[in-house]
């Protein structure tokens, strides 16, 4: 994937996890558990090898989603769900254990740092989505 200064960008097989409920998405067995999985060990690889330090200050998020019909979610769910991953601020009240040290990658502090966002859908014969942080 294309990296440049003040970027990281990396695709993932699947959907991207969704944020539909109050439980924490790093919560052992959450629906959503094994795509925020995933989501983390891509950006853990994206992190290996372009050197991203989490974000202190405002980030955009890009999402793009290639698949071969609409979704099974809406924009702002699959955007809240991958947000919420992507943080290095976890929940107080979660065990993350279960994540070993996945749980300690993130791109930025807090998703209030997205100051802007881009969503886009593409048709594709398999199901993946591309991520792309960086500062604003």
């Amino acid at each position: 994937m294309n990296e440049s200064p003040g970027a990281v960008e990396f695709e993932v097989a699947g959907w991207p996890p969704k944020k539909a409920e109050a439980k924490s998405l790093f919560a052992a067995g959450h629906p959503q558990a094994e795509r925020a999985r995933k989501l983390l060990e891509a950006a853990k690889e994206a992190v290996q090898r372009g050197g991203w330090i989490p974000a202190s200050s405002e980030v955009a998020l890009e999402l793009t989603i290639r698949c071969p019909a609409r979704p099974p979610g809406d924009a702002t769910n699959f955007l809240g769900g991958v947000a919420d991953v992507l943080q290095t601020t976890l929940p107080a009240n979660v065990d993350v254990t279960h994540l070993g040290a996945l749980a300690k990658i993130g791109l930025y502090t807090d998703d209030k740092q997205i100051s802007r966002i881009s969503y886009q859908e593409l048709r594709a014969a398999t199901v993946s989505y591309r991520v792309r942080v960086s500062a604003t």
